[in-house]
């Protein structure tokens, strides 16, 4: 599958006239097939607030699972000169800062609403990082406003309690999440 994978993002490439130096396909990761693209003009592969490199992805999904003959798409997440990779550490980061937060309070915290890609991330960090073994997470509300709830496993504030935004919406982290949300992979 990776060299299907490769030359599709290869020929996907040419045929947009987009130029390219390297392709490199990563399937190490269980959880996710990683394409990384190396290329002089990265920021007309990214485009307009990630649409190109979201198409790029898109397409690439679709194609690999109709010439694999595959029932359902596989993981594919396609970054150039690590586009991706900053935009995920950095949801990672605030996810990090929350699972502090519902420590030190005891409490439950609403992460603002963002797309199912970055909620993939969040729940993958929460579940894998040693450091968050005692938090859990679970996404709740629907389409555009879907949202994480992270909480202690254990103790805290009771299922029945209000949960109140903890990240009001002129605050800058929840602007640079919004920013994210332009991302939709």
């Amino acid at each position: 599958m990776q060299d299907v994978i490769q030359s599709t993002v290869e020929e996907l490439l040419k045929q947009l006239g987009l130029s390219f130096t390297k392709i490199a396909v990563d399937m190490s990761d269980a959880q996710m097939i990683r394409v990384d693209i190396d290329s002089p003009e990265a920021s007309r592969i990214i485009g307009w607030h990630g649409e190109t490199i979201n198409s790029l992805q898109h397409l690439t999904k679709a194609i690999v699972r109709s010439k694999q003959k595959m029932e359902k798409s596989p993981f594919i997440v396609v970054d150039v000169d690590g586009y991706r990779r900053t935009q995920e550490d950095r949801v990672r980061s605030i996810a990090r800062e929350k699972a502090d937060f519902v420590r030190r309070k005891k409490t439950r915290v609403a992460l603002p609403p963002m797309n199912p890609y970055f909620r993939r991330i969040v729940h993958l960090f929460i579940a894998s990082d040693a450091d968050t073994q005692d938090l859990t997470t679970e996404s709740i509300g629907e389409g555009e406003y879907r949202q994480i709830v992270m909480k202690l496993k254990e103790g805290g504030m009771d299922e029945g309690e209000e949960l109140s935004p903890v990240i009001a919406a002129d605050d800058p982290l929840a602007k640079e999440l919004q920013s994210l949300e332009n991302l939709d992979v």
